[in-house]
């Protein structure tokens, strides 16, 4: 798959470059340290177009391509990946699925205060006891008269500790297992709707996540996503696109890590040599680039797939998986090699590497494991399941 950059691409790039560098570096780290919700800036980045940048400028957004929105997710996440992934989760796991699945009725009621950042989305297939295997959730959606009442409990929610609006996915047929799935829209003020406890994260800490309690939660027929029964065929197909700005967020990690690296090699002294010269960290730095631009590249590829999917309607899946664990993985690969280049300073909250390491690694996990992305891979090319 080929990409092109436009004038379009380089300037989105640069948007979002000089608002991550002015507005989001300068409180980056407090926010980290607090584990406070960074709503100020999102909502201003909302205001720029950064909260729906694929969704019609009649709904809200910004009008622009998949490649744009990988692009401006890189640039945001290099800085901080806290609102890199806020700023995925609106865009592809909400706005993508209103505005793939949605009514016209949603998309203008839902999707355009979404993708224009005057609310914050989240999206809820997790359980406790549901992770990888969406298809074993327990929670229950049953109709009477008109209204869904929903029960059941769903976790790690990002944003849900703030969302106004969220997608949830429960059984309405128990006996058709994953088959009997439907998904809906809830706002957040709906009587049964219940936040949980936060999680005490290891990384992105101002990324909120919780859990959601549903208790007899009463939700309007015209609230449901598609047909009865449609639930999971939505939530594997909105998956592709979430994988891809997952992708895009572990890049930016990778990009900020090596940036940082390649900055200490060329400055750090040991043993009379700056210590870039040294084969050992040299080869750390080749090792760092070419994963990025690899990654870069699987990405790129995975966001044209994307966009030509809105054209012919068919799945991108082997794409973005093959894009989100490369990436993944190698935001985790540079992230390491970070810090043990940075030596004790690596280790220290006074230099970034050490918020990167721990950042890094959610992207190896969320959106799909680096062990599911593997066995998505092989199953689409064996044809073996």
């Amino acid at each position: 798959m080929t990409y092109i950059l436009t004038d379009e691409h380089e300037m989105i790039r640069q948007t979002a470059r000089d608002f991550a560098r002015n507005e989001i570096a300068p409180i980056a780290a407090e926010f980290d340290e607090s584990g406070e919700f960074p709503m100020e800036t999102i909502k201003r980045m909302g205001a720029m177009g950064f909260m729906g940048i694929e969704v019609p400028e009649e709904y809200g957004g910004a009008g622009m391509d998949a490649l744009a929105y990988v692009i401006a997710v890189e640039e945001i996440s290099k800085v901080d990946a806290s609102h890199g992934g806020i700023m995925s989760v609106n865009n592809s796991l909400f706005c993508h699925t209103i505005l793939r699945y949605g009514s016209e009725a949603q998309k203008k009621k839902y999707l355009t205060d979404a993708a224009s950042g005057k609310i914050v989305a989240a999206y809820s297939l997790t359980e406790p006891m549901s992770g990888s295997d969406a298809s074993t959730m327990r929670s229950k959606a049953v109709l009477e008269n008109g209204h869904y009442v929903l029960n059941g409990r769903k976790s790690w929610v990002t944003s849900g500790p703030v969302a106004d609006y969220i997608v949830v996915f429960m059984l309405t047929d128990v006996e058709e297992e994953h088959k009997g799935i439907s998904a809906f829209i809830v706002e957040g003020d709906t009587p049964g709707f219940e936040r949980g406890k936060k999680e005490p994260k290891l990384g992105i800490r101002a990324s909120a996540t919780s859990e959601i309690v549903f208790e007899n939660c009463r939700v309007p027929l015209e609230n449901r996503l598609g047909e009865e029964g449609q639930g999971f065929i939505i939530a594997m197909a909105v998956l592709d696109a979430g994988r891809i700005g997952i992708g895009a967020q572990a890049l930016g990690i990778a990009q900020a890590a090596y940036e940082a690296s390649l900055e200490y090699v060329k400055e750090r002294e040991a043993f009379g040599k700056k210590i870039g010269q040294f084969q050992g960290t040299g080869f750390k730095i080749a090792d760092m680039k070419t994963r990025i631009e690899a990654s870069r590249g699987l990405l790129y590829s995975a966001a044209m797939a994307k966009e030509h999917s809105k054209e012919n309607d068919q799945r991108y899946t082997l794409e973005a998986s093959m894009a989100k664990l490369f990436a993944s993985e190698t935001a985790m690969f540079c992230a390491h090699h970070a810090v043990q280049i940075h030596g004790a300073m690596g280790y220290s909250k006074e230099f970034p590497v050490e918020r990167y390491f721990r950042d890094a690694k959610i992207t190896e996990i969320y959106e799909g494991t680096s062990e599911i992305q593997r066995m998505v891979i092989s199953r689409l090319e064996t044809g073996l399941r």
